[in-house]
Protein backbone atom coordinates (compact mmCIF):
# COMPACT_ATOMS: atom_id res chain seq x y z
CA UNK A 1 0.00 0.00 0.00
CA UNK A 2 1.15 2.89 -0.19
CA UNK A 3 0.74 6.05 2.26
CA UNK A 4 1.40 9.15 0.54
CA UNK A 5 0.28 12.21 2.48
CA UNK A 6 -2.71 13.35 1.12
CA UNK A 7 -2.64 17.61 0.50
CA UNK A 8 -6.49 18.25 0.71
CA UNK A 9 -6.12 21.95 1.18
CA UNK A 10 -3.15 24.40 0.02
CA UNK A 11 -1.55 27.13 1.63
CA UNK A 12 -3.60 30.65 0.46
CA UNK A 13 -0.61 32.59 -0.73
CA UNK A 14 0.82 29.99 -2.93
CA UNK A 15 -1.50 30.33 -6.31
CA UNK A 16 -1.21 26.43 -6.96
CA UNK A 17 -3.96 24.36 -7.69
CA UNK A 18 -4.77 21.55 -5.32
CA UNK A 19 -2.87 18.45 -5.43
CA UNK A 20 -5.02 15.45 -4.76
CA UNK A 21 -3.64 11.63 -4.85
CA UNK A 22 -5.52 8.54 -5.22
CA UNK A 23 -5.44 6.12 -2.88
CA UNK A 24 -5.91 2.63 -3.72
CA UNK A 25 -6.74 0.36 -1.01
CA UNK A 26 -6.74 -3.37 -1.26
CA UNK A 27 -10.15 -3.20 1.01
CA UNK A 28 -13.28 -5.10 -0.06
CA UNK A 29 -16.33 -2.79 1.07
CA UNK A 30 -19.57 -4.36 1.93
CA UNK A 31 -22.21 -3.06 -0.54
CA UNK A 32 -25.65 -3.58 1.15
CA UNK A 33 -27.99 -5.33 -1.33
CA UNK A 34 -24.81 -7.13 -2.98
CA UNK A 35 -24.50 -11.02 -1.93
CA UNK A 36 -21.22 -12.27 -0.54
CA UNK A 37 -21.24 -15.52 -1.19
CA UNK A 38 -21.85 -17.27 -4.91
CA UNK A 39 -25.21 -18.84 -4.21
CA UNK A 40 -27.89 -17.01 -5.68
CA UNK A 41 -29.99 -14.02 -3.46
CA UNK A 42 -32.98 -15.13 -1.35
CA UNK A 43 -36.15 -12.90 -0.60
CA UNK A 44 -38.09 -12.96 2.41
CA UNK A 45 -41.62 -11.86 2.02
CA UNK A 46 -43.67 -10.47 5.53
CA UNK A 47 -47.34 -10.70 4.71
CA UNK A 48 -48.64 -7.97 6.97
CA UNK A 49 -52.43 -9.14 7.73
CA UNK A 50 -54.74 -5.68 8.80
CA UNK A 51 -57.48 -7.12 10.29
CA UNK A 52 -56.15 -8.30 13.87
CA UNK A 53 -58.69 -10.79 16.04
CA UNK A 54 -60.15 -9.38 18.58
CA UNK A 55 -61.78 -12.16 21.21
CA UNK A 56 -65.29 -10.58 21.86
CA UNK A 57 -66.22 -13.37 24.36
CA UNK A 58 -70.16 -13.36 24.01
CA UNK A 59 -70.65 -16.73 24.78
CA UNK A 60 -68.73 -16.44 28.13
CA UNK A 61 -70.71 -13.68 28.54
CA UNK A 62 -73.80 -15.84 27.16
CA UNK A 63 -73.51 -18.36 29.87
CA UNK A 64 -72.75 -15.84 33.06
CA UNK A 65 -76.22 -13.84 32.18
CA UNK A 66 -78.10 -16.73 32.74
CA UNK A 67 -75.98 -18.25 35.33
CA UNK A 68 -75.04 -15.41 37.98
CA UNK A 69 -77.63 -13.67 40.02
CA UNK A 70 -75.20 -10.59 40.28
CA UNK A 71 -75.95 -9.27 36.94
CA UNK A 72 -71.95 -9.14 35.84
CA UNK A 73 -73.05 -11.52 33.53
CA UNK A 74 -75.37 -9.03 31.54
CA UNK A 75 -73.54 -5.81 31.81
CA UNK A 76 -70.63 -8.50 30.74
CA UNK A 77 -72.81 -9.25 27.82
CA UNK A 78 -73.13 -5.69 26.64
CA UNK A 79 -69.99 -4.76 26.93
CA UNK A 80 -68.95 -7.88 24.15
CA UNK A 81 -71.96 -6.99 21.61
CA UNK A 82 -70.31 -3.32 21.93
CA UNK A 83 -66.96 -4.87 21.09
CA UNK A 84 -68.66 -6.62 18.05
CA UNK A 85 -69.84 -3.70 17.07
CA UNK A 86 -66.52 -1.71 16.99
CA UNK A 87 -65.03 -4.86 15.60
CA UNK A 88 -67.44 -4.69 12.63
CA UNK A 89 -66.91 -0.88 12.35
CA UNK A 90 -62.67 -1.46 11.81
CA UNK A 91 -61.84 0.26 15.40
CA UNK A 92 -59.86 -2.64 16.84
CA UNK A 93 -58.40 -0.10 19.52
CA UNK A 94 -61.97 0.41 21.47
CA UNK A 95 -62.82 -3.78 20.56
CA UNK A 96 -59.79 -4.57 22.55
CA UNK A 97 -60.77 -2.32 25.48
CA UNK A 98 -64.86 -3.19 25.53
CA UNK A 99 -63.21 -6.75 24.94
CA UNK A 100 -60.75 -6.80 27.79
CA UNK A 101 -63.73 -4.91 29.70
CA UNK A 102 -66.23 -7.62 28.39
CA UNK A 103 -63.15 -10.58 30.00
CA UNK A 104 -62.82 -8.95 32.90
CA UNK A 105 -66.50 -9.18 34.37
CA UNK A 106 -66.87 -12.46 32.76
CA UNK A 107 -64.29 -13.77 35.04
CA UNK A 108 -65.89 -11.90 38.31
CA UNK A 109 -69.14 -13.08 37.36
CA UNK A 110 -67.57 -16.84 37.16
CA UNK A 111 -65.92 -16.55 40.25
CA UNK A 112 -69.29 -15.05 42.25
CA UNK A 113 -71.36 -17.78 40.06
CA UNK A 114 -69.06 -20.48 41.46
CA UNK A 115 -68.98 -18.97 44.75
CA UNK A 116 -72.79 -18.31 45.31
CA UNK A 117 -73.09 -22.35 44.02
CA UNK A 118 -71.13 -24.01 46.72
CA UNK A 119 -72.82 -21.59 49.00
CA UNK A 120 -75.99 -22.91 48.83
CA UNK A 121 -75.10 -26.16 48.90
CA UNK A 122 -73.29 -25.98 52.13
CA UNK A 123 -75.30 -23.42 54.17
CA UNK A 124 -78.29 -25.95 53.79
CA UNK A 125 -75.89 -28.67 54.32
CA UNK A 126 -74.82 -26.58 57.84
CA UNK A 127 -78.20 -25.64 58.75
CA UNK A 128 -79.64 -29.18 58.43
CA UNK A 129 -76.82 -30.96 60.33
CA UNK A 130 -77.32 -27.75 62.94
CA UNK A 131 -80.69 -29.01 63.60
CA UNK A 132 -80.07 -33.00 64.39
Amino acid sequence: MNHAVQTFFSPVNSGQPLNYEMLKEEHEVAVPGVPHSPAPPTSTVIHICSETSVPDHVVLSLFNTFMNPCCLGFIAFTYSVKSRDRKMVGDLTGAHAYASTAKCLNIWALILGILMTILLIVIPVLIIQAHR
